[in-house]
């Protein structure tokens, strides 16, 4: 029985050793994995649990987290971001297509929200709101002459639908309040539609919203009925959106199998999109117009439609925005935008500008100004390393933007003292709500172009706008010649402001004050 046992205990001295040794190998190669991989999480932890254990004060956790959060996404890219509850709702709600309020659209020209337009069956048009209504009021919120931030104004006005809010507006000399039920407000993507000529329609959005497809689709097919052989498609300033509006939007014109774009991140395959061939403007004329402020979902229709010579794009370079962000949504309504592809165009380019330099980045639009790209054509930077071919064998640029077709510089012969002292006042947008208030009824019984454009050809507003220009804010042209070099575009903003204010909304606007554009004008010169 000794032996037995002696031979028992040798064994397990045997097994208990190699164990050991085995432990000591795993421990090493778990120090080694800490070192090499994990280490910088772990350390994150470790400062955290060391702040809660021993910092001299209760901390904050919530402000510490969402700083933390904020310093890790800032080492990434410009686009990953955190938002906090109520960014992230402000960020859905853009996009969202509706929104829920009291569906009035106001400007803020002299300290006091003026109502510009009560959108039809909106709860505030049927409580008897009216455009040119004073908003003085939100519940028991002074508004008016306290200059009140104009975003403080929209959330103090908005709220779930079925809630009340009571809205006290002045009108014609009368105080007024308005009790008014939330309700759910469509916020449209399409800012203006409209026919330029027997042929040529024109159809501006403003961004990439779930129903902009559908805003877009709709607006063309009044035009096609209309006649229209010919559009001209605005997506100046429109920074982008979701990302499927884009593809719907570029198959309306590309044929079947044309690549609209590609997505490939590290953790992302390759994922080709392309046109169903099944859209109703295949066959119709495009211009497309692009700015500086033209980025994401934007550059993405530009981009499909220059890199399949489908159509002229026409301006001045876009933002240059070429990555792709993911949601990612926490219980206490906080969110991330996590960056998790490149999009490439289809002849190849990711048209992403370099961010490594925040600065630069930050203010890429300033150097642009600085170095003259905004008016000359070949001050414009091309990464002429990145060689990209379109469908017709026509060369393309990527890292840095969509570089148009045709370039149109911005336009510095508006810059006498007379217009810009009268931008600097809002002059043209207080003294067309002057006249709003003076003409009302002849206005709002307004609802035909033509009709508008004869009524504002009688109504003498020159000669009106320049003594209101003389006694609301002293100013007035230092001769004849400035004035001949301010009129075209002072008279011009002042029609398109008043006419605003006819049934005709935005629509009326941006028809009148294209006049002036030249990016417009070039796409009907074309």
């Amino acid at each position: 029985m000794k032996r037995v046992s002696s031979v028992w205990i040798a064994l397990l001295g045997v097994l208990i050793g190699v164990l050991a040794m085995l432990s000591v190998q795993k421990c090493e190669d778990n120090r080694r994995m800490f070192r090499t991989k994990d280490i910088d999480w772990r350390k994150l932890n470790l400062v955290l649990q060391s702040l809660e254990q021993n910092y001299v004060d209760t901390l904050p956790r919530k402000d510490m987290t969402d700083a933390a959060i904020e310093a890790a996404l800032g080492a990434l890219d410009p686009h990953s971001v955190y938002l906090p509850p109520a960014d992230l709702e402000q960020t859905e709600t853009e996009l969202a297509g509706n929104f829920d309020g009291i569906g009035i659209q106001f400007n803020v020209p002299n300290d006091t929200a003026i109502v510009l337009e009560v959108i039809p069956g909106g709860p505030s048009e049927k409580i008897g709101l009216q455009p040119g209504d004073r908003i003085l009021r939100v519940d028991d919120k002074t508004i008016a002459g306290v200059k009140c931030p104009q975003d403080s104004m929209v959330r103090l006005m908005r709220g779930p639908s079925g809630t009340k809010v009571t809205i006290t507006i002045l009108r014609d000399g009368t105080v007024t309040p308005f009790e008014i039920t939330r309700g759910r407000i469509p916020v449209n993507s399409v800012d203006a539609s409209f026919m330029v000529n027997d042929t040529t329609g024109y159809i501006r959005v403003g961004k990439f919203a779930r129903t902009t497809y559908a805003e877009v689709l709709k607006a063309a097919s009044l035009l096609k009925a209309g006649g229209m052989k010919e559009l001209i498609l605005d997506l100046r300033d429109n920074s982008g959106g979701f990302f499927d509006q884009a593809l719907y939007i570029c198959d309306l014109f590309l044929p079947k199998g044309a690549l609209i774009v590609y997505l490939e991140g590290r953790n992302r395959p390759r994922h080709d999109y392309r046109a169903s061939g099944r859209g109703i403007l295949r066959d119709m004329g495009l211009k497309v117009l692009i700015n500086e402020g033209s980025a994401s979902s934007s550059e993405i229709v530009a981009g499909a439609i220059q890199d399949n010579d489908r159509g002229t794009i026409i301006g001045r370079r876009s933002f240059g925005k070429g990555l792709v962000q993911e949601p990612l949504y926490f219980t206490d309504g906080s969110g991330l935008r996590i960056t998790v592809a490149r999009y490439h165009t289809p002849s190849g380019r990711c048209i992403q500008k370099p961010y490594g330099d925040d600065e630069k980045y930050a203010y890429d639009l300033y150097y642009r100004y600085r170095d003259g790209e905004m008016t000359e054509a070949d001050s414009i930077k091309i990464d002429r390393s990145q060689v990209f071919h379109t469908v017709g064998g026509r060369e393309v640029y990527g890292g840095g933007g969509i570089v148009p077709d045709v370039f149109v510089p911005i336009d510095t012969t508006r810059a006498t003292p007379f217009y810009l002292a009268c931008n600097k006042k809002a002059t043209a947008m207080r003294f067309a709500s002057a006249w709003f208030d003076g003409h009302k009824a002849e206005l709002q019984a307004i609802d035909d172009y033509d009709a508008l454009q004869a009524y504002l050809d009688r109504a003498g507003l020159e000669s009106a706008f320049l003594a209101f220009a003389k006694k609301r804010d002293g100013l007035a042209p230092r001769d004849a010649a400035e004035w001949n070099a301010d009129r075209l575009y002072m008279i011009t903003s002042v029609r398109a402001l008043v006419g605003r204010y006819s049934k005709l909304g935005d629509a009326a606007f941006y028809h009148i004050w294209l006049a002036t554009d030249n990016v417009f004008r070039a796409a009907t010169q074309q």
